[in-house]
């Protein structure tokens, strides 16, 4: 049984209350009372009423105004004005406050319920009105929120799948779809941008039989690769378009990339008389974004996953072993050269911690030295014999990478050599130290003339350059080799200054202006004090060698957060700008040294196997004719 219309009365009046509740309970209404402000707003809390009648004035407050916050609070309820007179102003602004209307006394029963059965058919009225304008724009709302889910759709399809013709169908389905055509289409251009083929959907410009292309030159689609801009045919009756297909209605719009228009996205009807509309447009051409977007995305990936495979095969099949590492050392890649080595066959490796996946002990001690900052590359010694020199290489934004060589061939090439310079030293050393002896006996067994003591002069010079070449030999192989593995805490400073006082007699014969400046606080280093002596005495040595009568050289001793810096200057002949590549090689000697200038040409070769022996740097930069500067560069404080 329906509920009967609860008719709220805001009365005041005393005197009027049982007309209003004789009426309108007898015409089947449910009547509430209010006497003022408090208790109407408590009535409306517990209940819902179907009409409000106020009166004109409620116990002292305006009947309009009481109505016009109520009205704020609830719009579409229909309330009537009681008023005592039938003011026209008086109804003008109950209108204009939104109220339904006044009751002007005198009344009766039956004037009291049409006037308020009218009221409430008008709210009916309304309230359908209402509700089939919200059904409307909700239903447009849902269209376009379906719109919008499926675009967001499709771009989670465009980032998630790789095979692009599943991407391209879902467009045109989605094209379809939203415009309610009957058909669609996704045309490419072809490389010479003279024809438009299908990739999606079905062609619907026909192309003669046997042809899988649409020419861009005379069609509608070609149309609109040259303007770059959509197209809409919206007629009431078939047309032709072009070629012999009819439509009724049509939308292409344009796929574009930076490099300009690549494709063509349409829709059309041919049975129905449907139109398209500028949001049809507007959905049809952010759809082609994904699609270009997802072409681009396709054509990207290809690239990559060719250089991809490109470089999987190029690691994959070099003879050094490479192993690709994330930033916490797990396994991203390893090379079939290291599973051969290891023996680790055909295992997946990846995600697994090194040291987990290839255990050796000489792999434990490069990962040690990696971790305490060390030494960054160390040999590996495997069980057959083969030696392998490990490199660990950081790369920014991936992690690092371990690269092994094998240098089993350069071992016994280096141990070979060693040999023969031992050997060959220690058989030059013993008949040259009997040369140089009888030479200085010569003159004990008789007088030698002015010629002779000449002879025996050069006799000696040459066995002490040969003498001097043999241990600057032995000091070159011993430090290649390694075998100055002692090291101690030095201050590069107290050397530095110790070679300077020896050397002073040398300089001071040749008048040669020696200056020295060392900074503050210069930190110390972990080195081996015969060797840094022997690279210090060299630098210096040589500064004052080739430095000309009356000339400067300069020392400085510096730091830079946390590197040593020595420098040598002196105001010599220079270096040819094309020899200075080659100043540190063994045996090498400027073509500019003046003649007569004695040297093995490996003295700066010792001096570099120095530095890079205590992980330094090196490097000399000469102006021909003004002098050089040679800069040395170690790591204060290296424990290695």
């Amino acid at each position: 049984m329906t509920k009967p219309d609860l008719i709220l009365l805001a009365l005041d009046d005393p005197a009027v209350w049982p007309l209003f509740d004789r009426a309108l309970q007898h015409a089947g209404f449910d009547v509430a009372l209010a006497q003022d402000s408090k208790s109407l707003d408590k009535a409306l809390l517990g209940s819902t009423p179907s009409l409000v009648v106020i009166n004109e004035t409620l116990d002292g407050e305006s009947g309009l105004s009481i109505s016009a916050i109520l009205l704020d609070r609830f719009p579409t309820l229909p309330i009537l004005l009681l008023t005592s007179n039938g003011n026209p102003r008086t109804y003008e602004q109950a209108m204009n406050h939104g109220l339904y209307g006044c009751l002007v006394p005198p009344l009766t029963s039956d004037m009291l319920v049409e006037k308020i059965q009218k009221s409430l058919a008008r709210a009916v009225r309304t309230g359908d009105w209402v509700r089939r304008e919200v059904k409307r724009t909700t239903s447009s709302l849902e269209e376009r929120v379906d719109a919008l889910e499926r675009l967001l759709n499709l771009g989670r399809d465009i980032t998630s799948l790789l095979e692009i013709s599943q991407v391209l169908q879902n467009v045109v389905t989605d094209a379809v779809t939203l415009t309610r055509a009957e058909e669609g289409c996704l045309l490419l251009l072809t490389d010479d941008r003279q024809e438009l083929r299908p990739r999606a959907g079905r062609i619907f410009e026909r192309v003669p039989s046997g042809l899988e292309s649409l020419p861009v030159e005379g069609s509608m689609a070609g149309r609109v690769v040259d303007s770059g801009m959509p197209l809409v045919l919206n007629e009431s009756s078939l047309k032709r378009v072009n070629t012999a297909f009819f439509v009724k209605a049509l939308v292409y719009v344009p796929l574009r990339l930076k490099a300009g228009v690549i494709g063509v996205l349409g829709v059309f009807n041919s049975q129905r008389s449907q139109t398209f509309t500028e949001q049809h447009t507007r959905l049809l051409s952010v759809l082609a974004d994904y699609a270009a977007i997802a072409i681009e995305n396709a054509r990207l990936y290809t690239i990559s996953e060719a250089e991809r495979q490109k470089f999987a095969m190029v690691f994959a099949n070099i003879d050094s072993g490479v192993i690709l590492l994330d930033g916490q050392s797990r396994i991203l890649f390893v090379n079939q050269a290291v599973r051969q080595v290891f023996k680790l066959g055909s295992q997946d490796l990846e995600g697994q911690f090194l040291l987990d996946a290839i255990q050796h002990p000489d792999m434990n001690t490069l990962y040690e030295h990696v971790r305490q900052n060390t030494l960054k590359y160390h040999e590996i010694n495997l069980d057959d014999g083969q030696t392998l020199n490990a490199q660990y290489t950081p790369i920014p934004g991936v992690g690092s990478a371990i690269t092994m060589q094998d240098v089993t061939h350069l071992k016994e090439l280096d141990r070979l050599k060693n040999d023969f310079v031992h050997t060959v030293s220690h058989d030059l050393r013993s008949p040259l130290t009997a040369v140089l002896g009888y030479t200085e006996l010569l003159e004990r067994v008789g007088p030698l003339n002015d010629q002779q003591r000449d002879f025996v002069k050069h006799i000696q010079s040459g066995v002490i350059n040969i003498t001097s070449l043999v241990n600057d030999l032995l000091d070159l192989s011993r430090i290649e080799a390694g075998f100055d593995v002692r090291k101690e805490e030095i201050q590069l400073e107290e050397i530095v200054k110790q070679s300077l006082e020896n050397l002073r007699g040398i300089s001071a014969s040749k008048r040669i202006e020696v200056t020295a400046t060392f900074a503050d606080r210069v930190p110390a280093l972990r080195g081996g004090r015969i060797r840094l002596r022997q690279m210090v005495d060299n630098l210096i040595g040589n500064a004052i060698k080739y430095t000309p009568e009356g000339g400067q050289v300069s020392v400085r001793l510096s730091a830079e957060e946390e590197l040593v810096i020595l420098q040598v200057i002196d105001n010599g002949p220079g270096i040819p700008k094309l020899e200075q590549p080659h100043i540190f090689d063994k045996f090498y000697r400027a073509s500019n040294i003046p003649s007569g200038t004695p040297g093995t040409g490996l003295g700066l070769a010792i001096v570099k196997s120095i530095v890079e022996n205590h992980q330094g740097r090196i490097w000399v930069s000469s102006t021909l004719g003004e002098g050089s500067t040679f800069t040395v560069m170690l790591p204060a404080g290296n424990p290695s």
